[in-house]
């Protein structure tokens, strides 16, 4: 931990933007979005890194913010690291290069498109957006205002799913006839409040909601908010930003399937809607397909699996790398597919010298629209 004079003197300083991205040395200077949960780890990652500084902390749970400063207080040494409860207002200080959002997904895209106008480099949680209309609409302010967009595909940057990807990419398995996205399946909360209650103080629930339509408070809100459809999409779109994206980054895909089918089990009580069991197909140009589904119903359960036309095949998942036949997964060079400093790292640097991420936001709008289309398949 830094010492309170040397920590004071390090947020004392000249953001990056005043003296160019790619300026050699420079620090960069963060602001963090949405603070409990998934935040709480990439803040920590971030004051791991010696050339970012985190200057505010962003939450619409008072308690949450207030820790978060305080954990970055104590960093640094008590420096003043501000609170802004109000993203539009972090997003428009001149003195943040770029912010971390970790925030439910129904948000993701407002605060991203928001970042992106106010010319701040972004590192985003996955999934990418809630809709596949929002998530066309943040791809292109990214797009059209030059950002870093880097996603929390953090799979990404891990060894066995690195060569995986790269046994594939390397032509092991021939041409890829088929794809296997295996997802947890479930996904309800405890039960909530029949009737509404009171908002707990330190929550601004009208905040918390944005842009979603106006619901009232049943005491669901901390991590069960993603079994709700207006605010998440259950474990398809808690994982496919991560499963999903692994499996279009081996097979070398970044467009949209031609065709989409399948069916989903929702249930039809209470306020968690979102599909407890699913499975749908999609197909590609060339006659490639994919599926999607929770583990259950694929040979291999949770994981990735390309199946080549003779039959040969990869599989990952986390912990665990197989495949049909171990010469497959020989000599293989993940240097191939970018950066190995870490995802984190990665972004930074990327900050500076303006590269594409390993997580970039057109891969990530690719992973988040199989979710998309196969929620609209399933329901339709």
């Amino acid at each position: 931990m830094l010492g309170t004079a040397s920590g004071c003197a390090a947020l004392n300083i000249v953001p990056q933007r005043v003296l160019g991205r790619d300026a050699p040395g420079g620090k960069i200077i963060m602001g963090m979005i949405g603070v409990g949960g998934r935040g709480t780890v990439n803040l920590e990652a971030f004051l791991n890194l010696n050339d970012v500084v985190v200057r505010a902390v962003c939450d619409v749970d008072r308690d949450k913010m207030e820790a978060a400063k305080a954990r970055v207080d104590r960093h640094y040494g008590n420096c003043g690291c501000g609170t802004v409860k109000d993203y539009r207002e972090l997003c428009a200080r001149a003195d943040i290069d770029a912010v971390m959002i970790a925030t439910p997904n129904h948000s993701h895209a407002a605060i991203g498109i928001a970042a992106a106008q106010a010319g701040k480099d972004i590192y985003g949680e996955t999934p990418f957006s809630h809709t596949l209309e929002e998530g066309r609409a943040l791809l292109r302010a990214v797009t059209e205002h030059q950002c870093v967009w880097q996603a929390g595909s953090w799979q990404r940057s891990q060894r066995h799913f690195r060569k995986a990807v790269a046994a594939v990419r390397d032509g092991r398995l021939g041409t890829v006839a088929r794809i296997e996205v295996g997802l947890p399946g479930g996904g309800r909360g405890p039960a909530a409040h029949p009737a509404p209650i009171p908002p707990p103080p330190t929550l601004d629930w009208k905040a918390w909601l944005g842009t979603a339509p106006a619901r009232a408070y049943q005491g669901v809100c901390d991590f069960h908010w993603r079994w709700v459809s207006a605010w998440g999409g259950g474990m398809l779109a808690d994982w496919i930003g991560h499963h999903g994206d692994i499996a279009l980054w081996g097979a070398g895909r970044n467009d949209a399937p031609v065709s989409v089918a399948g069916s989903g089990i929702y249930p039809q009580d209470g306020i968690f809607d979102t599909a407890t069991a699913f499975s749908f197909r999609c197909v590609y140009r060339e006659g490639m397909e994919l599926v999607v589904a929770d583990g259950g119903r694929l040979e291999k359960g949770v994981g990735v699996r390309w199946i080549g036309r003779d039959g040969a095949w990869v599989w990952v998942t986390r912990g665990a790398l197989q495949a049909s036949a171990p010469e497959i997964l020989t000599e293989l060079d993940d240097m191939v597919l970018g950066s190995q400093a870490g995802h984190h790292r990665n972004f930074i640097d990327c900050v500076k010298t303006r590269l594409l991420p390993l997580g970039s936001a057109e891969s990530a709008h690719c992973a988040a629209s199989l979710g998309h289309l196969g929620e609209t398949a399933m329901r339709g």
